[in-house]
């Protein structure tokens, strides 16, 4: 009688579990690779729709351009055809929207009419100011909506949820500029017996310099910051907590509390990882804002950001200044939820299957 007996391993060879993983391994790596061609496809049709849009879109703000860059002076014909012919307007309209195109790609969004400068110069000089403005009140309001949101789903149905989730939809249902005027008029100018103590408009002072400077920036962004985050953190708030309440009820929570996990444990651990892909999406859709900023909140408090170039270029209006912050705002929510959507896999490994 013989006994069967298994070959010696060839040296230098693959285990047989290594051999039977590599496979699997190829092919979600090819899944991804897939999954990450169609998000970019997507993306770079979601950009060229942006540049149709902003071209065709914003020409029905001003019919006479020539007018508009010169304020309504006085013009002669031959002064009036040469604007034209300096700015391209002379062209037809197909080969207008082509040199645009082309331009925007190479990063030449044209020049603006009432500043006469690049647009691309005027926006990276108004573009530290709203991110700084801005970044700052996102990265605010994500932290306290997160925080707040797995506390509130965590005790839902308690007083404090109800007051937490009251508080919340009450702040998001008040327009911003509405509040930065109230916040203003209370804490800028003073109100009876509570005086001014924050400054309420521009960036600085300007007499300052240094470590003076720095202090008298945060001082300035007091009131903004605080007019974004009671209106922007209620959003994450609200869809940590559905998203937690939904993960709540999970098997893996009662098997996890069975081993003798703390409250706190389950939820830090176990509860909240699982719920934070609705969540994750949404602050990286939020930091696709901080580009764009808040127009209103900007224009109340007079911060030198693009929000504020945007206002004045609707203003006149600036058909080559608003179509390039359109693109840069659009195209900064694009690149922003395409990389949300490229790292959902490794929170989720379901998407993208």
């Amino acid at each position: 009688m013989t006994t069967a007996t298994s070959s010696p391993p060839v040296p230098g060879a693959d285990p047989p579990r290594a051999r039977e993983a590599a496979p699997g391994r190829r092919g979600a790596a090819l899944g991804y690779a897939r999954y990450v061609a169609g998000k970019a496809a997507g993306a770079a049709v979601s950009l060229l729709a942006v540049l149709v849009t902003s071209f065709f879109l914003f020409r029905v703000l001003s019919r006479d351009p020539v007018r508009a860059m010169t304020h309504g002076a006085p013009m002669s014909a031959e002064q009036q055809e040469t604007l034209r012919r300096q700015f391209g307007l002379d062209q037809p309209l197909w080969r207008q929207f082509t040199g645009y195109c082309a331009g925007a790609l190479r990063g030449d969004l044209g020049t603006s009419y009432q500043f006469h400068a690049p647009v691309g110069e005027l926006i990276a000089a108004k573009l530290p100011a709203t991110l700084l403005l801005t970044g700052t009140a996102v990265v605010l309001y994500s932290a306290l909506g997160l925080w707040l949101g797995t506390r509130a789903a965590w005790r839902s149905g308690r007083r404090a949820d109800r007051v937490t989730t009251g508080v919340a939809l009450t702040l998001w249902s008040v327009p911003s500029f509405w509040l930065g005027l109230l916040l203003v008029i209370v804490f800028g100018v003073g109100l009876g017996p509570v005086p001014g103590l924050f400054p309420t408009g521009g960036m600085a002072s300007g007499d300052t310099a240094g470590p003076a400077y720095v202090l008298d920036v945060a001082h300035h962004m007091v009131l903004p910051v605080l007019t974004l985050v009671a209106v922007g953190y209620a959003q994450t708030l609200l869809v940590t907590r559905s998203s937690l309440l939904d993960e709540m009820g999970g098997d893996y929570l009662t098997t996890a509390r069975a081993k003798g996990l703390r409250d706190a444990a389950v939820r830090r651990r176990h509860a909240v990882p699982n719920a934070l892909l609705p969540t994750v999406t949404m602050v990286f859709i939020n930091l696709g804002f901080v580009a764009a900023g808040s127009i209103l909140t900007e224009t109340v408090f007079s911060w030198p950001g693009l929000g504020q170039l945007f206002y004045q270029a609707l203003s006149v209006p600036d058909l080559p200044l608003v179509q390039g912050l359109f693109v840069v705002f659009a195209g900064a929510m694009i690149l922003m939820n395409l990389v949300a959507d490229l790292l959902c896999p490794f929170l989720d490994p379901r998407v993208g299957r």
